[in-house]
């Protein structure tokens, strides 16, 4: 099993108007997204499940990749905390799914989940659309627990620039 963990991309704080959980990505976010969509490509990280904050800046960062995988909007994933995460992802169809949620509960999740952490100076800030690979020897979903990923791979946006 393969797990794609994706913080939402950059988004607009210029309107204090927006509620947060309408808060959109910045030109920033949406070029950040269309890149890292682009490098999962490259690197065959192609999902065939994506579970997603309802938020518009994690739709939109969803967008931005332009992948191809069925798609569960979760309310629950938005701010979530990583238990109410790895809960969500313990219902998860699919070989290989993509989550995409928000700080500190996705950085959470990312230390929580591998059995040792990438080695990689932003992982543990997990910058707004930094993203975790980790593959798991399960069966399924329910069987994934604290400690059981092998990190493959993780990148931050200005990387790809």
């Amino acid at each position: 099993m393969r797990l794609i963990l994706m913080r939402h991309a950059k988004s607009d704080w210029s309107s204090f108007a927006t509620r947060d959980h309408d808060r959109p990505l910045n030109a920033r976010g949406a070029r950040s997204a269309r890149a890292m969509g682009d490098w999962m490509r490259s690197h065959g990280y192609l999902p065939d499940r994506t579970l997603c904050s309802t938020a518009t800046r994690t739709r939109e960062t969803l967008a931005g990749l332009q992948i191809d995988a069925p798609v569960s909007y979760e309310k629950a994933l938005y701010h979530a905390s990583p238990d109410t995460m790895l809960r969500v992802l313990r219902g998860a169809a699919g070989n290989t799914v993509l989550m995409i949620g928000h700080n500190p509960g996705i950085a959470e999740l990312a230390e929580m989940l591998v059995r040792t952490p990438p080695h990689h100076p932003r992982f543990f800030d997990y910058p707004t659309c930094a993203t975790l690979v980790a593959d798991f020897d399960t069966a399924d979903w329910t069987q994934v627990n604290p400690g059981g990923g092998n990190p493959v791979d993780f990148v931050v946006p200005r990387e790809l620039e």
